[in-house]
């Protein structure tokens, strides 16, 4: 029996025009938009369609909008009656599964990262941190480089991805100084990445203290859809983890590989990737090619995936 998991992308993924086809097409997916846009009182999806780049990439602009389309397009989805076994996210991702999986209520997601992403932004100030792909080196030997170049400041492993990509954080110094040892030590290439914070690594802790104040405020209610979580690459057992675990997320590393693995030790044979971009099934090829991979992001992908998935 074939089992389906439906995986939701995170920051990195976002573009101009991302779910302007779906909102022109389809009712459900242009509810989630206006709701967007009532809920965070500004026109999330003006910004989603025809905003600017610099403008989309502010961190608490973009994982709204990213959860935004994510969601529109998993109820185009469910409207032709396709549903998952198993759902997770990638980091901000995460907040996408939960939606997905019934436990946190898409009005309330949507405001909460929207802080989230402020909370990250104001954790380090520009100029301070960085983040960097070390490619093609096995996890321990990153780990190694990153400890070498600790003399500098802080530097950790952020996210394991798939087999020879690993994403560090840290203190640019420090991360590039650990570029430099991933290369002595084999590393095919080691390149920083332009982003505006160090994520998933213990210099978010302030912002991880800030979420979960505001996690206090959110209801919570039991998840019809198992989750797998970043913080562990496992699924969630209980409702009572989640914040624990959205709070962990912000400032430890992001297990995906641990969870695409532990699906499909689990059964899952096909991949859904739902929302901006194909980032995850490039991941999900990377663990194993034999696995059948969608995305869903416009009206051509939908088509494609319902196709597909009604065989």
């Amino acid at each position: 029996m074939s089992k389906i998991a439906f995986i939701f992308p995170g920051q990195g993924a976002q573009y101009i025009g991302m779910g302007k086809e779906l909102f022109e097409n389809i009712d459900v997916c242009k509810n989630i938009f206006n709701i967007a846009d009532e809920e965070l009182n500004f026109e999330l999806s003006k910004l989603c369609f025809e905003g600017t780049d610099s403008e989309l990439n502010i961190t608490e602009n973009t994982q709204p909008a990213i959860l935004t389309t994510s969601i529109a397009a998993l109820m185009a989805l469910k409207e032709h009656g396709i549903e998952c076994d198993v759902t997770a996210g990638l980091s901000l991702g995460e907040y996408s599964a939960l939606v997905c999986s019934g436990a946190m209520e898409f009005k309330d997601a949507v405001k909460l990262v929207k802080k989230r992403g402020r909370f990250m932004q104001e954790a380090v100030p520009v100029g301070i941190g960085t983040m960097a792909a070390i490619i093609g080196l096995e996890a321990n030997l990153v780990e190694e480089a990153c400890i070498e170049a600790e003399t500098t400041g802080i530097v950790e492993i952020a996210n394991l991805n798939c087999p020879g990509q690993i994403v560090i954080a840290g203190e640019i110094a420090a991360v590039e100084l650990a570029c430099e040892h991933a290369k002595e030590k084999g590393a095919k290439r080691a390149i920083m990445l332009s982003v505006s914070a160090p994520f998933h690594c213990s210099m978010l802790k302030p912002a991880a203290e800030k979420l979960e104040i505001e996690l206090e405020n959110i209801v919570l209610r039991d998840m019809t859809i198992p989750v797998m979580t970043n913080v562990n690459g496992d699924c969630v057992k209980s409702t009572n983890d989640i914040k624990g675990n959205l709070k962990l997320q912000v400032m430890s590393s992001v297990l995906w590989e641990t969870i695409i693995k532990n699906m499909i030790k689990d059964g899952v044979d096909t991949f859904v990737e739902i929302g901006p971009g194909k980032v995850l099934c490039g991941f999900v090829k990377k663990i194993d090619r034999k696995l059948t991979v969608i995305n869903i992001e416009d009206m051509a992908s939908l088509a494609k995936a319902v196709e597909i998935l009604k065989k």
